[in-house]
């Protein structure tokens, strides 16, 4: 693996590059993706499309030592990509509703009740409001991260986060 340096700093290629961040993030970003799109199969991929996405543009990244940001933008944008497209195929598809007792897709990630039961009361909340919320206490980022991940001002996140977190006592305290 040759790396140079400018300035002090390693100069990756964007295979070098992607290899250490796909080691380092790959199991956090698919939990994220879980998080919003809640199936382990969707979220697996749109992680990987999201990799493929980054680094198909690597040397048009402003900032390369922040491609783990926008890796997390690209998850977050894909995931509701996916959601927008399973309510088409939902709206235009007939399916068998699975029965109360079959397990979801999902199961093996959403090991206990009270992890289902959140994931539950997360799904019944507004798209931007469960984004702040999976991003701020999942990632545990950073207000400022996360209105850059999302493209919205830190007190839109600050706004969303706290009726996120208001609407979400009562769904939790029915489930649990």
């Amino acid at each position: 693996m040759s790396v140079t340096t400018v300035a002090d700093r390693p100069v990756w290629t964007a295979d070098e590059a992607l290899v250490q961040l796909y080691a380092a993030h790959w199991r956090q970003l698919v939990r994220l993706s879980v998080l919003l799109v809640r199936d382990q199969g969707t979220a697996e991929e749109v992680v990987q499309d999201a990799f493929v996405a980054v680094h198909g543009r690597w040397d048009r990244l402003r900032d390369p030592d922040r491609a783990l940001a926008y890796l997390r933008q690209t998850v977050v944008n894909r995931s509701r990509s996916a959601l927008r497209h399973q309510a088409v195929v939902d709206r235009h598809a007939a399916r068998r509703t699975p029965s109360a007792d079959e397990p979801g897709a999902d199961q093996a990630a959403l090991a206990t009740g009270r992890r289902a039961a959140v994931l539950d009361a997360l799904r019944a909340l507004p798209d931007r409001q469960r984004e702040v919320l999976a991003l701020r206490y999942y990632l545990d980022l950073s207000e400022s991260e996360i209105a850059e991940t999302l493209g919205i001002s830190r007190g839109a996140v600050k706004s969303h986060a706290s009726r996120g977190a208001a609407a979400l006592r009562p769904l939790l305290e029915k489930e649990l």
